[in-house]
């Protein structure tokens, strides 16, 4: 802010993310901050999709009603993405472990990701009303995880706190509203209003609704918006209760409708009109989470085709992080389920995985006739144990076919040919295989081709020496042996 008139400068709340572990009460805390009861709504009582809220809190010094905005992020392994956009929009972080079980797996990413970003935070040690709680050995933990906090040879600032009974909130509030002040935030209410697009969703009556942080200027009912990927004008401006505004400051967290295209969640947003330069330095932002094309291409590698749907952005960037390696990822898009993802989910062979999103009556009544498996569920961890019941199910009913690999004739990256003999079952074109060494599975691929004394066929029974051409770009050897 440097170039800018600081005369003209007003101070402004600050914003700040809460990370930590999953079920280790960041959401519990927010709620009585918020004096509400989202955790019971929440499926599964976990978060899953980023939230920015804004509250008023009376300060110790003054009394005087003092204004907050929470980023409140998912603590699941799922969503690391959406953990690193709450670190990055926000000016200060509260770190949340629990007093019963310590720095876990997210816990430690949370750390390097508030590293990375170079956000400063404070840590707040939760359900210490727990008779299972253990403060001194979580500061320990946090220690070994370079986390200097107070009274312990550094300067991180912690407070034990329970969400439940409210004892230490008053004090961590306190804390951030002194940070905010130390960091003398502030916004230029003549700048071009500027922030982060926190998630993106398309709504099925009013479009493409983007869930935006101000950090600085003011954004106007009207005013033209843009981002790298895509721009639009403010239709309409809500705050973060759905209230409708006629303009915003910061930091406050919105929903804007106005956009031509889904935003990238996690990119930067301007007001008006924007140097092109100014775009291309930042177009380096995640990539969008709108429907894939599906690639050309014959090799699978074996694995179930799908088709994935989410209600947002950031929750189908999820579910495609989740699935990575385990299925073939034929299109994912945002939104409820249509007959046409049907219709290509029926073209395609595909499953349809959908998380917190659902098919219309039209999807639910084609699936049904055109045996299209859909499978949906509100809770990440569920869904994933749902699809591998079913690929799981599916592999037993499939016929198993067992090839010893006598022959490799020619390699490339995507395909080899080789020759053998079927010792088990039988072999099909088109059928996904794994590729076995010993007691180790290589990789996967499929058949794109069998010959049974030089005739292409379509299958081959065991007892036979045969040829195949394999999609795979494992590197097949004699010796090795092929699984249908």
């Amino acid at each position: 802010m440097a170039d800018k008139n600081e005369e003209k400068l007003l101070p402004r709340p600050p914003i700040v993310a809460v990370v930590g572990h999953v079920d280790h009460g960041k959401t519990t805390l927010l709620d009585y901050i918020r004096k509400t009861n989202l955790v019971s709504r929440e499926a599964g009582g976990i978060t899953q999709s980023i939230g920015a809220y804004e509250v008023e809190y009376p300060s110790a010094g003054s009394g005087q009603a003092r204004k907050i905005t929470f980023i409140d992020t998912p603590g699941h392994e799922a969503f690391s993405t959406m953990r690193v956009r709450g670190a990055t929009a926000a000016d200060l972080a509260i770190l949340v472990v629990a007093a019963d079980e310590g720095v876990k797996p997210q816990t430690t990413e949370a750390i390097t990701i508030l590293r990375e970003t170079k956000t400063p935070f404070v840590v707040a040690i939760t359900k210490i009303d727990k008779p299972t709680a253990n403060v001194d050995k979580v500061k320990n933990e946090l220690v070994a995880a370079d986390v200097f906090l107070e009274g312990m040879g550094g300067d991180v600032t912690w407070h034990g706190i329970s969400g439940t009974t409210g004892e230490g909130v008053g004090e961590l509030l306190d804390l951030i509203i002194l940070a905010g002040e130390v960091a003398d935030l502030k916004y230029d209410p003549e700048a071009k209003a500027n922030g982060f697009v926190i998630e993106t969703k398309k709504d099925s009556r009013r479009g493409v609704m983007a869930h935006l942080v101000l950090k600085d200027g003011v954004l106007h009912e009207g005013d033209e918006i843009v981002t790298p990927s895509t721009s639009g004008k403010v239709k309409i401006l809500e705050d973060f209760l759905g209230k409708r505004i006629k303009e915003a400051h910061p930091s406050a967290p919105l929903a804007v409708i106005g956009f031509d295209d889904l935003p990238k969640s996690g990119e930067e947003f301007w007001a008006g009109k924007v140097d092109v330069a100014i775009l291309e330095k930042v177009s380096g932002t995640p990539p969008s989470a709108e429907v894939k094309t599906p690639e050309t291409t014959e090799i699978t590698n074996g694995l179930p085709k799908t088709i994935l749907k989410a209600d947002t952005a950031g929750s189908l960037e999820a579910l495609n992080q989740l699935l990575a390696g385990k299925v073939e990822v034929k299109a994912s898009s945002i939104g409820e389920i249509f007959d046409s993802d049907v219709k290509f989910a029926k073209a395609t062979e595909s499953y349809i995985i959908g998380f917190k999103t659902s098919p219309n009556q039209a999807a639910a009544k084609l699936a049904d006739s055109q045996k299209v498996k859909i499978l949906t569920s509100d809770i990440i961890y569920k869904l994933l144990e749902e699809v591998e019941r079913l690929f799981e199910a599916g592999k037993k009913e499939t016929v198993v076919g067992k090839l010893e690999v006598l022959a490799v004739f020619s390699k490339t990256k995507t395909k080899q040919t080789i020759g053998g003999k079927v010792v088990e079952g039988i072999l099909r074109v088109r059928a996904g295989i794994e590729i076995e060494r010993g007691e180790e599975i290589l990789g996967r691929g499929r058949i794109l081709n069998l010959q049974l004394d030089k005739n292409d066929v379509k299958e081959v029974p065991a007892g036979n020496e045969c040829g195949l051409l394999i999609g795979t770009s494992v590197e097949i050897a004699v010796g090795d042996f092929i699984k249908a």
